[in-house]
């Protein structure tokens, strides 16, 4: 967590020089998907690790970083580009969720194909065994009967 508390921490840092040094906010794009990437995978090790105050303070940093970049995109932006962004975060959330069931969903599949063929040989196994005890039992029967 404290690596992409880092790498969060350095993307924001470079967002804020990007704004401070006359560049707009959209020349920063590839630091601001850092950011918001990795604020994600906070998020998600925060809620896996319960009440952890380590997590507590790196979403606490994460919060105040994105109420400045807020504030750049209102005053540095374009009308509306906030909204655009959350809207855009949002889709972009949606589609690593869709990727992220489907890929379960194919792990999932796989194993019931795997678990299909190897029942399929057991049961396979199971009846040419019964058929030759039976067919050695005829023949058993069969020669002590001459």
């Amino acid at each position: 967590m404290l690596a992409e508390l880092a790498i969060a921490n350095a993307a924001f840092g470079v967002i804020k020089e990007t704004i401070a040094n006359g560049g707009d906010i959209m020349a920063a794009g590839q630091h601001l998907f850092s950011f918001f990437d990795n604020k994600a995978k906070i998020a998600q090790q925060a809620s896996k690790s319960g009440s952890d105050s380590e997590a507590f303070f790196a979403l606490e940093t994460i919060k105040q970083n994105e109420a400045a970049l807020k504030e750049m995109f209102i005053y540095q932006g374009r009308a509306g580009l906030w909204d655009d962004w959350l809207q855009f975060q949002s889709e972009a959330k949606r589609k690593r969720d869709e990727e992220a069931r489907q890929i379960a969903l194919a792990a999932i599949k796989r194993k019931e194909l795997i678990w299909s063929w190897i029942n399929g040989i057991i049961i396979t196994v199971s009846v040419l065994t019964g058929l030759a005890a039976v067919f050695g039992l005829i023949w058993v029967i069969l020669k002590r009967g001459i």
